[in-house]
């Protein structure tokens, strides 16, 4: 198998080892995250780098990627931690397209309502390993859709966030949202009663019967939920804690929310 597939290497399309990464791509890292970008979306896999103890393991990724003539490649550990940017590799690196983010329309948000499909809205969320985090939870729990809000500033699904989700990424579906504002009311218009979790103020409890599917909306890690934003929500909910912190990471706070908003109730 290894010299089979290292005729594939060197004979791949161009593209090798030492050229540099693009800023039109994202890296995905590790053997579980890489496997679900290829079920999901094989054909966004541009190139592919690999030790040889993962290489053993992707001969059907490697075999996909042969007839589509990209580059697939063992290299060496420190080539590899090159290619990656981190040490953190897991054995592979995917470059990759990265998603299209687009804005949902009133329509498709009242199809959403029409199947009671769950919704993440993250505002102005800034640390893109919280939105790695996150993802990864939604994820879990089976939330698909996640919409990220903010021109500026907001955090996007860039190698890191892919890093720390773990595969996630791929199991949400990601939109893009120029106002957190403008979304929160344009889904209430569509029936859903949108929840916002706010550091203080709101109500204990988070799941409510009300007989609307949910969206849910978390803010900034520092500044919280903008007040133009919780004012257009259904209504509020905050956590109740011992006092003795302020408020919970946002990534945690979520996991938190997302169980008791859906997957408790299931």
């Amino acid at each position: 198998m290894a010299e089979r597939a290292k005729r594939g290497w060197e004979t791949a399309a161009e593209g090798g080892p030492k050229a540099s990464v693009s800023r039109d791509v994202v890296r995905i890292c590790g053997l579980a995250a890489v496997r679900a970008r290829f079920e999901r979306d094989a054909g966004s896999i541009q190139r592919l780098y690999f030790d040889y103890a993962t290489g053993r393991k992707i001969g059907m990724i490697c075999k996909a990627l042969a007839t589509a003539r990209r580059v697939y490649r063992c290299v060496e550990q420190e080539e590899l931690e090159r290619i990656a940017g981190t040490p953190h590799h897991g054995g592979v690196v995917a470059v990759v397209t990265p998603p299209e983010m687009r804005e949902p329309g009133a329509e498709e948000l009242r199809a959403w309502a029409a199947k009671r499909e769950p919704v993440l809205i993250l505002d102005r969320i800034g640390n893109v390993h919280n939105l790695g985090a996150i993802a990864r939870t939604a994820a879990f729990f089976g939330v698909g859709r996640l919409v990220v809000c903010g021109r500026e500033g907001a955090a996007r699904p860039v190698d890191a966030a892919y890093r720390v989700a773990e595969g996630g990424l791929e199991g949400v579906e990601l939109h893009a949202a120029a106002e957190a504002q403008a979304l929160v009311r344009a889904l209430a218009a569509a029936g859903y009663d949108v929840v916002g979790a706010a550091t203080r103020g709101g109500r204990p409890e988070v799941a409510r019967p009300s007989g609307r599917p949910v969206a849910l909306v978390l803010g900034n890690e520092e500044q919280g939920l903008d007040p133009a934003v919780a004012a257009a929500c259904s209504r509020l909910v905050t956590l109740p804690g011992s006092g003795r912190m302020e408020s919970l990471n946002v990534s945690v706070a979520a996991g938190i929310l997302i169980w008791e908003t859906w997957a408790r109730r299931r």
